[in-house]
């Protein structure tokens, strides 16, 4: 496998840009492709823009048509499709930016996709608020202290045992109809969670918290 992807789909659009030489191949839905021009993002840097182009407005866009993958499967949605395309080039680990905002059933949806995909890829989303992504048994991550952190079970994990977290868990269990573990924060640099079974779906405060608080 290769390197890393940078990936824009269609939610609210990310407030800043990530640096596009970080990256070794560059891509966006259709609908992401609007608010990147919106953006003044430099579309050249584009390896491939995929989607049914529902929202394609021509002018200016068909500069760009050698770019455009056609992908008219109405089962699957852009975000899954262009994942489908970078496992066909060879990439595995992908950064996503417009995963979360806009339709919340889109918001799930993305969710619901990358859950799909996790054991075949490294996918990580980001937004304004937070990074987030699923996490292994045994994880461990430095740099967090004061920061919140959020474990969402998907949809259910067993077995749980987190350390550095203000709140613990000690072989305890989560799960979507019962207990959550959203809202808590990092007392150490370094916290870590392993688990027995079940899926985690991991979220990372991008900025330290003054007040923390849970519900």
């Amino acid at each position: 496998m290769r390197d890393k992807v940078l990936l824009f789909i269609n939610g609210d659009a990310p407030k800043s840009l990530p640096n596009p030489e970080s990256y070794d191949l560059i891509a966006c839905t259709d609908g992401a492709f609007h608010y990147l021009k919106r953006m003044g993002f430099a579309l050249d840097k584009l390896d491939f823009i995929s989607g049914d182009f529902d929202s394609h407005s021509g002018s200016d866009e068909d500069m760009y048509q050698d770019k455009f993958i056609l992908t008219l499967d109405q089962d699957k949605t852009d975000f899954h499709k262009a994942l489908e395309i970078i496992l066909e080039k060879g990439f595995s680990v992908v950064d996503v930016f417009g995963g979360s905002g806009g339709e919340q059933d889109h918001f799930l949806g993305n969710l619901t996709v990358a859950y799909a995909f996790k054991d075949r890829m490294k996918i990580k989303f980001y937004d304004e608020f937070s990074e987030y992504y699923f996490i292994p048994n045994d994880f461990t991550l430095k740099g967090v202290k004061n920061k919140m952190i959020s474990l969402y079970p998907f949809p259910s994990v067993n077995n749980i045992t987190t350390k550095g977290l203000n709140w613990p868990l000690t072989n305890g269990s989560l799960s979507i109809t019962s207990r959550i573990g959203t809202r808590n924060f990092a007392i150490e640099d370094e916290v870590s969670v392993e688990y027995e079974s079940g899926d985690v779906l991991f979220f990372v405060g991008i900025n330290e918290i003054e007040y923390p608080s849970i519900y």
